[in-house]
């Protein structure tokens, strides 16, 4: 059988990448949405261990479909179920939890702050992945924004509670190890796709039995919990995965790195519309810091050509 050639990747994305990027930055803006109208209806492990099943059930079923080689070998899975509770258990979870406090809009915009530790922690512990004085520079100001936002609402005395804030950061934090273990994939050359469906398995079986040990059978709920639980796996988290890796193909890293931009954008809108939530103006400036620090850290609102000659 023979392999047909990879498409170049484009540095400039189409109108079809950016709509892509958009439907993604809805989806996961939505995730948000979503845990917002499941929380107090249902307990933490079990929303974040059937989202990660039925996730997983969505992409074994591409990966069979493409015929994609599966993965052998205990050291790759025991890999992907550090992988899976670096980037899923843990994160996930924290959100949950994080969200039975703050609105989804506070909430994506802390998220927001990944590429942040992304940086700092790929700095100490990637020998080629060290950041120069503009990405650092961009990762201060970032925290800086964080700063702002809890500090100011503190000073004020209106603030949201402190725990789940945190609680977020902890999340933005074992995002940004997963992205440094995820290297080790590189290595072994697993299909990325491949990775994702071994590494929301991987969390699948470490969170089924712990909700089951600790919550007995999943509780009644409403109907629309259910439904928001099922598109938060199926939609929010296995068809999200296909979409990122296909406009990861198309248009590369540096691009995709975008959608941190337009997440919180798609949360706040949804909660607003939806929730009936408000941010107020210290928030709204904290994101806006945040935002600034990004674009330091993706260089492209900065020039960064050298000079000619």
């Amino acid at each position: 059988m023979s392999l047909a050639a990879a498409p170049a990747i484009s540095a400039r994305m189409s109108a079809r990448d950016w709509a892509l990027m958009g439907l993604l930055s809805l989806i996961w803006g939505g995730s948000f949405f979503l845990i917002a109208v499941i929380v107090g209806h249902m307990p933490v492990f079990w929303v974040v261990g059937l989202r990660v099943g039925i996730a997983a059930a969505v992409l074994w079923g591409v990966v069979l479909i493409g015929r994609r080689p599966l993965p052998r070998g205990v050291g790759l899975w025991g890999a992907f179920v550090v992988m899976g509770v670096l980037n899923n258990v843990i994160p996930f979870s924290l959100i949950v939890l994080a969200q039975q406090q703050i609105p989804a809009g506070l909430a994506s915009i802390l998220n927001a702050t990944t590429p942040l530790f992304t940086v700092l922690v790929s700095t100490m512990v990637l020998a080629d992945e060290r950041a120069g004085l503009m990405r650092l520079g961009g990762v201060l100001l970032g925290l800086g924004g964080v700063a702002v936002m809890i500090g100011l609402d503190k000073a004020a005395g209106q603030g949201h509670p402190l725990w789940p804030q945190l609680a977020m950061l902890g999340a933005a934090v074992s995002y940004a190890c997963a992205a440094a273990f995820g290297r080790r994939f590189r290595a072994r050359a697993v299909d990325p796709l491949v990775s994702a469906a071994g590494m929301v398995t991987g969390s699948a079986l470490v969170l089924l039995p712990l909700a089951l040990w600790q919550h007995g059978l999943p509780p009644a709920a409403p109907a629309r919990v259910w439904l928001a639980l099922g598109a938060l796996g199926l939609v929010c988290t296995g068809l999200a995965y296909v979409l990122f890796f296909r406009i990861l193909a198309r248009a590369g890293a540096t691009n995709i790195s975008l959608v941190t931009f337009l997440v919180p954008v798609s949360a706040i809108l949804l909660g607003w519309l939806f929730l009936d939530e408000r941010l107020g103006a210290t928030q709204l400036l904290g994101m806006a810091v945040i935002g600034l620090g990004l674009a330091m850290i993706d260089g492209r609102l900065i020039g960064r050509r050298s000079p000619p000659g």
